[in-house]
């Protein structure tokens, strides 16, 4: 985007379009991050089962070698082969995974994985293509062609070979704009970390179906039907991860091993037998009340005919039903209180409604950027209530409101060149010091201009200054005092830079013992 000489109004297109990349990373739901994580856990359970069911098929084909060599020997051979290629793959991106969720404190926290810094520079220098990105790609194309050259040999293996090219092809991406993109690019830059995790984490998974389709391929007519059935799992795919109380549940069952060939006989969900309508090629259509508030349980089974013979399939599974949000989350992003005089910073949303669907507003309160950021500069009074109104997808409105307190700006201290109390200090130390005044303990960064001051040096009448050194005036007197006297500095007037309106209470006085 940057190579190559360019015209200012190109570099400045250039440029917002970077900042619009930001904005919409900035802007990135926290919900939607959590459902690629919930996503990729899902993906992850479903691997771990569809690795046990290679690995039974492996079993089971080394057995038949043993049990006939001459007619099984050529499968295994090929299959190995396949295993070898698989399990390369899949390590490899293993690590890499590794490497991805050590940038985080916390593997599971998906909603903090919404940076692409990670992948960005880790495979891309600008628009090129790093070596561990090149790396990535024969990866990719390594598995794929290896895949492809063992099934031509097997011509009843043409179909998956098919598959392997489109699941597995790195070819330039056509995208919406019709502009040509490079593949990896496509895919892969300036996605949030959790997208990319998830997206590994599906290669892992078409890995190993494409292994688990070749090994069920060759083993058809040689091991036994229940070999190949058996080791399913039916996998509950709900639409979302909670309902509402009074929802329908909506969402999917489909085979580990997904089949558009393989249709069940019969379902039975929570003891009822699904419609034969519900009932697809190689997947099962959920629709029914979601029930009560909590966590619902789904059981039952996929019935198989196989010859004479029922070969059932147990199903479970479970999913939360949640009420409708009837409260907004209200909080101050420093305090459980506001002040007087400052900015306070403000985070207003409520549960399950987007932000552009979300309104607040009370004495002082205004919209900030950001999803949900507001600005409280509260007036008069002790306290200041804050009304939340929100519109559901249906619709319908819901309302909150929240009270804080408001409180003064604490009582500032006075300080003499950034020291408090009583201070210790050399009489020409004093002469130049600068006279301050600091909040301790305050949450707020406020600067703090001193106006005026007076000094008192025992046996000397007090001295009014203005300004934050001492005057002539005041020179001379301290010039008098003796080692050990204490210097009071105090009537410290000050008042907020850029807020000169707002009246902060007396400033605590300072004193200086001279140390010569």
């Amino acid at each position: 985007m940057a190579g190559g000489k360019l015209s200012a109004r190109q570099k400045m297109i250039n440029l917002m379009y970077l900042i619009f990349i930001a904005m919409l990373a900035l802007n990135m739901s926290k919900e939607v991050l959590s459902a690629f994580g919930l996503m990729n856990e899902k993906l992850v359970v479903s691997n771990q089962a569809t690795t046990e069911r290679n690995d039974a098929f492996m079993t089971g084909l080394a057995e038949k070698v043993s049990e006939q060599p001459a007619k099984y020997q050529p499968l295994k051979a090929q299959a190995d082969q396949i295993s070898v290629l698989s399990n390369n793959l899949n390590s490899y991106l293993a690590d890499l995974k590794n490497q991805m969720t050590g940038t985080v404190d916390d593997a599971n926290d998906y909603e903090v994985m919404d940076k692409a810094d990670f992948l960005n520079n880790h495979w891309f220098k600008g628009d090129k293509l790093k070596p561990e990105g090149q790396e990535f790609l024969n990866q990719i194309n390594t598995y794929r062609d290896g895949v492809v050259a063992v099934l031509s040999e097997n011509p009843d293996m043409k179909g998956i070979a098919e598959d392997v090219k489109d699941k597995f092809a790195t070819e330039v991406v056509t995208n919406r704009d019709g502009n040509k993109v490079d593949w990896i690019s496509y895919h892969y830059k300036d996605f949030p970390l959790v997208a990319s995790l998830t997206k590994m984490t599906q290669l892992q998974a078409d890995v190993k179906t494409t292994q688990s389709e070749v090994l069920s391929s060759m083993l058809a007519g040689k091991l036994k039907v229940e070999a190949s059935l058996t080791n399913f799992d039916a996998i509950v795919v709900p639409s979302k991860t909670a309902f509402f109380s009074g929802e329908n549940f909506t969402g999917t069952i489909i085979l580990g091993k997904k089949d558009n060939t393989l249709q069940a006989d019969k379902v039975i969900i929570n003891g009822q037998e699904l419609d034969k309508s519900s009932m697809q090629a190689g997947k099962t259509i959920l629709d029914f009340p979601a029930g009560a508030v909590g966590e619902r349980e789904i059981v039952g089974e996929f019935q198989f005919k196989e010859g004479d013979s029922i070969i059932s399939i147990p199903v479970k599974s479970t999913y939360a039903v949640v009420p409708k949000p009837n409260s907004a989350t209200i909080s101050a992003d420093k305090m459980n209180v506001v002040y007087r005089g400052v900015s306070n910073p403000m985070t207003i949303s409520f549960a399950g409604v987007s932000d552009n669907n979300v309104s607040a507003n009370a004495a002082g309160l205004s919209k900030g950027s950001g999803t949900g950021k507001y600005t409280m500069n509260p007036g008069s009074g002790r306290e200041v209530t804050i009304n939340v109104s929100g519109t559901l997808p249906d619709g319908s409105k819901v309302n909150d409101k929240a009270t804080f307190r408001i409180k003064d700006i604490p009582k500032p201290t006075g300080s003499v060149s950034g020291q408090t109390g009583i201070v210790k200090l050399p009489r020409n130390s004093v002469e130049i010091s600068t006279i301050g005044a600091l909040l301790d303990d305050f949450d707020f960064e406020l600067p703090i201009q001193v106006t005026s001051f007076k000094v008192k040096v025992p046996g000397q009448p007090s001295v009014n200054v203005s300004g934050t050194k001492l005057n002539e005036q005041a020179k001379n007197a301290l010039r008098k005092a003796r080692r050990g006297d204490q210097i009071s500095i105090f009537d410290i007037s000050a008042q907020i830079k850029g807020n000169t309106s707002y009246k902060l209470k007396g400033v605590s006085p300072v004193i200086v013992e001279l140390s010569n």
